[in-house]
């Protein structure tokens, strides 16, 4: 039987989703919650690999199993055997076809970033931080540029092990969220730390060290050496995946928002 699920979790107590030799990853630490309480090991797979320090508002996982078990058991029963920092929100049972990598259309990240002279202290590890002014409308200018279908090797690490650097982004938006500034990037598939290359860029421009048309250029150029430093994962949210109707499942999709 093959069940798909949804787990929240606080990036700084990982090193990263993917399964680690050293037992650290969000990975691990679910496998070993589901095997629990399925009496026997379990393998699980995501909709997305997050880097260390990155956190997630619903990433979507799927895992294969012989033990029948009440539905209520792969949530509360996996949370008893999780660390606090990550909690199952919903499990249910999907056709074999389901792929939570695979089979997802779109996915969804959301950078918040506190723009204030003084670093934070309360949301420390939980949002990124810039110290100047920052001019949003030069930002969603240039946010603008990158809606498309695109080459992004200008925002792609050098270990990353995407086969293509070609990506489709349908969302670009960039707006204040109380005292924060909100980044949100949708796309079919993103590239190891496209998305905090891409906040680095757009703080470059929002700072006035660079002009709008710079993100075009570096569209242009294919050249991460050209490109903004990477910003701290600790703002970083891994939002959800789209999935097609036919799979039934609960909301994919979750926000994130914190009270400043």
């Amino acid at each position: 039987m093959r069940y798909a699920l949804a787990l929240e979790y606080d990036g700084r107590a990982f090193c990263g989703f993917q399964s680690q030799r050293e037992g650290c990853g969000v990975q691990d630490a679910l496998e070993h919650a589901l095997a629990a309480i399925a009496g026997a090991p379990v393998r699980a797979s995501a909709a997305g690999r997050t880097d260390a320090g990155v956190h997630a508002a619903s990433q979507v996982a799927h895992f294969d199993t012989d033990a029948v078990r009440p539905d209520a058991a792969w949530v509360r029963g996996v949370n008893a055997s999780l660390p606090p920092a990550a909690a199952v929100l919903w499990a249910s049972v999907v056709d074999g076809a389901f792929h939570a990598r695979f089979a997802a259309t779109a996915r969804h990240y959301v950078y918040l970033l506190q723009n204030r002279a003084e670093r934070p202290a309360l949301l420390a590890g939980r949002v990124g931080w810039y110290h100047r002014p920052l001019d949003l409308v030069a930002m969603q200018r240039a946010a603008d540029r990158l809606v498309g279908t695109h080459d992004f090797s200008a925002f792609r690490a050098a270990e990353c092990q995407a086969k293509s650097p070609v990506k489709s982004l349908t969302r670009a938006h960039v707006r204040h969220d109380g005292t924060l500034i909100r980044f949100e990037f949708s796309a079919n598939a993103f590239l190891h730390h496209m998305v905090r290359n891409l906040v680095g860029a757009l703080v470059e421009i929002g700072s006035g060290r660079r002009d709008a048309g710079w993100i075009g250029e570096l569209l242009d150029a294919r050249d991460r050496s050209r490109g903004a430093a990477t910003f701290a994962a600790d703002g970083l949210y891994f939002c959800g995946a789209d999935y097609d109707v036919r799979f039934g499942l609960p909301p994919t999709r979750r926000d994130v928002t914190i009270a400043t």
